[in-house]
């Protein structure tokens, strides 16, 4: 079968990346071939830049017949209209994250692509980097045991300090769990396999923020979302772990994920990245060792360690899957997954009930 070609909807900064990416490091598994906006403007200034044809529309692209794989790099409140288009055009999609701002939607996503015949994936793929694919050989290797417990953190004090219009992080939607969950649980999920249930709890420190920089410096943000989740998740293999989500903290010296084992405890640097350090400190060591990253032999990733963001790999590796008929890694159903855990934690939170978990997925296959 020949190289799946693609092409993206949404020229926002995030779509730089995934452009320098699919024509480079990840060239030999796709072929991009254009781009489409809801701004023809900003559309055809991208396309020129780096030489890729330009689509008049988002419907234009998708009416297009050599185009296989699409990926949706709009924002989030658009995630669903236009990967459901997509999959009704016949394309396999690759959403960034989240999968869509509702469970109900997600669902009818993964209804949408199965009844079309085409796949559905979706970010983040840092899974998939060297930092915790080692951390999962480790795993899986046994180097900590069996693992109990663990916890993840991720704590700031907002993006209103740097972000250029960070309204929406502070609205129904927003906030650090939808924003940064997704990063780790998703990490989390490929490391320990499904979640069963959850226990959450949220709140605000903040009932305004005020923005401390660019053209917006000093206008007042209503805080309208909770802005410090805590959780406790239950996997299916019996791993109990802890996790916090906080615009609330200004300082804080807590690991990003740590896996506490029978044999000793694996510490994972920050999700959001593909080459994060890995270290471990087995029973009775008197010091955590640093790991080496194990990285591909394939042609997937040219220069792996040179390179500390590889976006693009979950839909490089969906096109090689199309093209060797298995499954790919960043699969639809981990992304709903991931979905439901953190629309559950925020209702426990509201509710104060433990909520079980519907939508189970695979952990996915080790990346090498």
């Amino acid at each position: 079968m020949r190289k799946l070609t693609a092409g993206i909807i949404g020229a926002g900064n995030i779509s730089g990346i995934y452009i320098k990416n699919l024509l480079g490091m990840f060239s030999e598994s796709v072929e991009l071939r254009a781009i489409a906006d809801m701004s023809p403007e900003k559309a055809r200034e991208t396309a020129d830049k780096h030489g890729l044809d330009c689509s008049e529309s988002p419907e234009a692209l998708l009416a297009r017949d050599d185009i296989n794989i699409v990926l949706n790099l709009t924002p989030p409140a658009a995630h669903y209209a236009v990967a459901k288009a997509a999959l009704e055009a016949g394309k396999h999609v690759y959403n960034e994250k989240p999968l869509c701002a509702g469970l109900a939607d997600g669902e009818a996503l993964l209804e949408t692509a199965r009844k079309n015949k085409v796949r559905i994936s979706c970010s983040p793929d840092t899974f998939l980097g060297a930092g915790i694919q080692t951390a999962r050989k480790l795993l899986d290797d046994g180097w900590i045991g069996r693992p109990a417990a663990g916890c993840a953190f991720l704590m700031n004090h907002g993006p209103e300090h740097w972000h250029p219009s960070p309204e929406f992080y502070y609205a129904p939607g927003g906030g650090p769990l939808f924003d940064m969950g997704p990063y780790y649980l998703t990490a989390l999920t490929a490391l320990l396999g499904p979640i069963v249930s959850v226990t959450g709890n949220t709140s605000k420190a903040f009932d305004t923020r005020i923005v401390s920089g660019g053209a917006k410096h000093g206008k007042t943000i209503e805080v309208t979302t909770p802005t410090h989740i805590s959780a406790l998740l239950d996997f299916a293999r019996g791993t109990s772990v802890s996790m916090i989500m906080s615009f609330d903290v200004w300082s804080h010296s807590l690991p990003h994920i740590e896996i506490y084992g029978s044999e000793g405890t694996l510490q994972i640097g920050d999700p959001n990245f593909f080459i994060s350090p890995v270290r471990i400190k087995r029973h009775r060591a008197e010091d955590w060792r640093d790991m080496p990253l194990a990285g591909p032999a394939d042609p997937l990733c040219v220069d792996w360690l040179g390179n500390d963001n590889w976006r693009g790999i979950g839909a490089a590796d969906m096109a090689q899957a199309v093209r060797e008929n298995r499954p790919h890694r960043a699969s639809g159903e981990m992304a709903l997954h991931v979905l439901e855990v953190m629309t559950r934690v925020m209702e426990s939170g509201a509710s104060g009930k433990r909520l079980a978990i519907t939508h189970s997925c695979e952990r996915p296959e080790k990346m090498w």
